[in-house]
């Protein structure tokens, strides 16, 4: 969840890693942003920002992206990324069919963001284990919370903020 009053630069850096670190297999790898209010302006420079990663092989120290686990993994995340497409939502960023050179057959898929996602959305709700973000938008913090805890699944929330008691107020509820 990215609050207005957070750093610009800290929260865009920080998603940009954790979505598409280790290409998004990671089990904590963080799948979903919550947008709140303004911040939703910030959504370009953050599909930017993805589209600047450099997708390639394990042994290049410049990759920011290596290859998925297997063919099975890359062709689950490419269906994923059709359903999302299918079930409306907006493709910003589309990391199918990434050809890295020599390894035409490699098993890669690049930074993909969504937006418009809604929870009953498949890239909402299944795990996908790629380097693929859904973005979601919320007036309010309120709207925000409501938002994640309605999630049925245990994982993990972060909060971009400057505001202490924004934060302590994310925290309790």
């Amino acid at each position: 969840v990215i609050l207005p009053d957070a750093d610009r630069e800290v929260a865009l850096n920080q998603l940009v890693g954790a979505a598409f670190g280790a290409a998004g297999q990671r089990c904590m790898a963080t799948s979903v942003a919550v947008f709140v209010g303004e911040t939703r302006d910030w959504i370009p420079d953050f599909v930017e920002r993805a589209r600047k990663l450099k997708v390639n092989v394990g042994t290049d120290r410049e990759a920011d992206l290596g290859p998925l686990v297997s063919p099975n993994a890359r062709q689950r995340v490419e269906s994923l990324i059709q359903k999302g497409v299918e079930e409306g939502a907006e493709l910003l960023l589309d990391g199918r069919g990434i050809q890295v050179p020599g390894y035409e057959k490699g098993n890669f898929v690049g930074p993909t963001v969504f937006s418009g996602v809604k929870a009953d959305m498949a890239i909402y709700h299944e795990e996908i284990f790629g380097p693929v973000l859904c973005i979601v938008t919320a007036e309010t913090l309120d709207d925000a919370i409501e938002f994640v805890n309605a999630n049925p699944n245990g994982n993990g929330v972060a909060l971009f903020a400057q505001d202490g008691g924004n934060a302590r107020y994310f925290q309790n509820r």
